[in-house]
This record gives structure tokens, sequence and C-alpha cells, in this order.
């Protein structure tokens, strides 16, 4: 943003959009000192809400309080593009927002039917005025509906799959992670090489074959021609490459079309964070997200693990097909996968997965459906499987994905729930 020169923070530089060769960094003013910098100096920036419109109209963002004066209704307005400062109460007649309206009725309520005294105070029908504690929740929320809407929108601006990702909280007033960037495909660290510079590919031209990916590298097709999976767990899978004969029609190319389902990033209600359901029926079998975020050697994951242990986080995903050098960290860059909860279990399955990088201590990890699921249930997978072993395995040597070194306790809720993470 061109303009007034607010106090930047030297961290985590990502590349404007539609600006080649320019770069950002987050901001430390607030929202509202950076829109009145840029009304003072005639800028704008839709990013933060200046546009055009808003330097010459007034447009209703949220509701912040409610009183009545002399028989008349008012609204505290928040005006979009514009500072708090110049909030303005506003006659209820003159407010054409039904539905902000309605936001601002249902958080109100929902408020009061948390404290104690809520059902004596929502039986008082005549409210002149709203308890200071009632409005700072209702802005509150407004505040944290704007940031998960922009955040749904940068994340589908992200994405490179045909699934839609919605975000949904109805449970508290957290909203987006600050420290999360999100990405498509691993992140190597420095001087890891997670592209091997495959040159070849197969000649089908009607996959499979007799000389296709997978047999050249001594394993059946791991997809039917429903393109469901087909091997068990503990089987590696070879798609075709981009050096292939066959289209992008190749019942071989799954995992690499990336997610086809609408998922729906998610508050979960007892106390697990975030979660991820999907919006749409699953079938057995089916590829539904990949695993991914930083590639980095094993050494610097022990290093890692013993600050997630204390914060109680598992991001760590051995990378163990073949060897235990790598290990993939999805805690600052990630996919949908990093919000997905560990259950004892789970309707999500492990499998490695060689595609353009045939280095078997490399591999891209897959997760696929083990029974069907609903539309609204929520996916999991089971922190301690890897797709080397058995799903029932319940060996504590080599956990993956994560190296905990502080038992955490579990709360899938299943019936066959281990009692602990790890």
């Amino acid at each position: 943003m061109a303009g007034p020169n607010p106090r930047l923070a030297p961290a985590a530089p990502s590349k404007m959009e539609g600006w080649p060769g320019a770069w950002y960094v987050p901001c430390l003013a607030s929202l509202e000192t950076l829109q009145e910098l840029c009304r003072k100096e005639n800028l704008r920036c839709k990013s933060i809400g200046i546009t055009n419109r808003s330097l010459k109209s007034y447009e209703v963002e949220y509701l912040c309080d409610y009183k009545v004066e002399e028989g008349t209704e008012y609204y505290l307005v928040k005006w979009k593009g514009w500072p708090e400062s110049s909030n303005t109460w506003e006659p209820q007649k003159n407010l054409n927002c039904p539905l902000l309206l309605q936001n601002f009725l249902s958080d109100k309520n929902e408020y009061l039917s948390r404290v104690k005294e809520g059902k004596a105070l929502k039986v008082r029908n005549h409210v002149k005025a709203l308890k200071p504690a009632v409005a700072d929740y209702i802005v509150r929320k407004a505040k944290q509906r704007i940031a998960l809407r922009r955040w749904k929108e940068e994340l589908n601006r992200k994405k490179n799959h045909r699934g839609m990702i919605l975000v949904e909280n109805t449970v508290d007033l957290e909203g987006p992670p600050l420290d999360f960037y999100y990405i498509n495909e691993y992140k190597p660290a420095p001087g890891i090489n997670v592209i091997n510079g495959i040159t070849t590919g197969c000649e089908c031209s009607d996959c499979p074959a007799e000389k296709c990916c997978p047999k050249e590298a001594g394993f059946i097709l791991a997809y039917n021609k429903r393109k469901k999976l087909k091997i068990q767990p503990g089987l590696p899978i070879y798609e075709c490459n981009s050096f292939c004969r066959c289209g992008p029609n190749c019942p071989n190319r799954i995992v690499q079309k990336g997610t086809q389902y609408s998922l729906c990033i998610f508050r979960t209600s007892n106390g697990r964070g975030w979660g991820v359901k999907t919006l749409q029926k699953i079938k057995t079998n089916s590829f539904v997200m990949e695993y991914v975020g930083e590639v980095i050697t094993s050494e610097e994951a022990e290093r890692r693990g013993q600050l997630y242990d204390n914060q109680g986080n598992t991001y760590l995903f051995d990378l163990d097909y073949d060897s235990d050098e790598f290990t993939v960290d999805a805690a600052r860059y990630g996919n949908v996968s990093h919000f997905v909860n560990h259950s004892c279990d789970p309707n999500l399955q492990v499998f490695n997965v060689f595609i353009d990088n045939l280095d078997l201590r490399l591999p891209r990890i897959a997760l696929f459906s083990t029974r069907t699921i609903k539309a609204g249930e929520e996916l999991t997978f089971d922190y301690q499987m890897k797709g080397s072993i058995d799903l029932t395995s319940d060996s504590a040597d080599g956990l993956s994905p994560s190296r905990k070194r502080i038992r955490t306790v579990c709360k899938c809720g299943a019936v066959c729930c281990r009692g602990y993470l790890n």
C-alpha cells in the first residue's frame, strides 16, 4: 500500500498479488489507524476497506450498541472503511441492513443465554440500553465474523484445488490463526530437494499398461476403474508424472489433482480447537487431501518438537517410508490438513505417494477415506498412524506424525480411545 508509512514488522514476507516484484510484511498498526491515515491522504486500499465507494458514501459494517430515547430505537453504527471514532447513533428506521440487525440480535441473545442473569434479562422487552459487557461481546463477535470471512476468502484465493473451503465458529470468539500460512505443496527447508529431476514417464496411451509407472516401480496400480483406492495400507502409490504421455484424465492421476470435496474448518465444542468436516458425502477409499508443510531434517524436527510439546501441539509428521531423515512440519505452513484432528477410530488413512519425486525418503502424504463419510461429519486420522504400517498398530516406537515427549490426553471420544495421543 502506497502512502503513509506505518510501523512494519520484519517477519514472514509474502508476495503481493498483481504486483510483480513487490513484497509486503505484516503491519503492527491497527486497522482503524490505517483507515484513518488513508482517509487523511485520500488513498485507496481495497484490502482494508478504503475504496472509491467508501470514501464517498457510508455503508454499515456492523452494529455495536443499542438504546431507546424518547420512544425511538437507536443503534450505534460502525461504518465500513471508517475508524471506530466515526461511529454514530442512528435510528432503526434509517437502517437498511436486515442481516446485520439479525446478527446483532442473535449475538445479544447468545451472550445473555450464557450468563447467569440471562433469563431475567431476556424477558425484559423494553430494555432502554445494553450493559457494556453485552455491547462489548456483540462488537467482538462482529469483528470475529468479518475476520473469519476474510480468512475464508484468503484460503480460497490461495488454494489450487477444486473443492471450496468454508470457515465456521459458533463456539467461542477465536479468530483466524495469526501465524499460519496456506500452501498447496511441500515447502522444503534450504538444502532439501523435493523434486529429484525426473525426466522420463510412461509411454501409455491408455493407462495402466505393462510398463506404466507403478509396474515399473514393482507395484500394482493403486486405483480401480472408479478411481478408488484398491491397495492395502503400507503399500506405496506411484502416479503418472509430468513427463508421462497420458493426459490429465488418466486414471492414475488422483492425488495430484488435489482435494475435490468442499470442506469446512470449524471450531470444535469440546476443547480440541479447530477441526475439519466435509460438506459432501465421501465414498470409501476416496482421496480426500494431502498433508503438506515445511520439509525439515529429523534433527530440526527434534528441536522444534521440544517447543511444540510445551504448547501441546502436534504437527510433525515423519517421512519414514524408507528412512528417518526428513519430517513434515505443518505448524506454520500447511493446507486444510493442518486443522484435521486426531481420532483413535479415524475415517482417514495415510498413504505414501510418489509422482514427480521418486526419492523414497521424500514421499507425499495422502489421506484416503477408510469408509463412507457423511456430509457434515468431522474428518480425522490417527496421529500414530503411518503409511508403512498397519492401521491397528499400537507400537510406541517412532510414532508418526508426532514425536511427542509429554503425554497429551486424547479427547477424540471414540469407544476404542487409547486415552492419550501418544
